[in-house]
């Protein structure tokens, strides 16, 4: 983990609400840890690496999905549907999450069409 990682520009954007909404030493755009008297800019906020190792160990394992995509993109899954990659919390999952709402609304439906059906019978 100690190699810096180039971010492609959605990444970035993912980074950066990351580092806003969760980082503790985060304050109005400027880095805490870095203030000497002077304001400074998150250097995470203004970068398409992943600079801050306080973020790349305590910030970014919140997000599992970016999580997987930077470090562990070899154990990253494969939708079945439409190939796109997705990080999973079980060895069973086989949709990403967009299309596992899709699939699962179309066969609730359809076991409902079919208990309706034996029921009417």
């Amino acid at each position: 983990m100690s190699d810096i990682k180039r971010l492609t520009p959605p990444q970035s954007r993912k980074v950066n609400t990351l580092v806003r909404r969760t980082c503790c030493n985060c304050d109005n755009g400027n880095c805490i840890l870095l203030d000497d008297g002077d304001e400074c800019v998150c250097p995470q906020l203004i970068s398409y690496s992943l600079l801050c190792k306080w973020f790349r160990i305590a910030v970014l394992p919140a997000d599992k999905e970016l999580y997987a995509e930077l470090y562990h993109t070899e154990d990253m899954r494969r939708c079945s549907v439409c190939g796109a990659p997705f990080a999973s919390s079980s060895n069973r999952a086989i949709y990403c999450p967009d299309c596992r709402k899709r699939i699962t609304r179309r066969q609730t439906a359809e076991r409902m069409r079919k208990m309706r059906a034996n029921v009417t019978r």
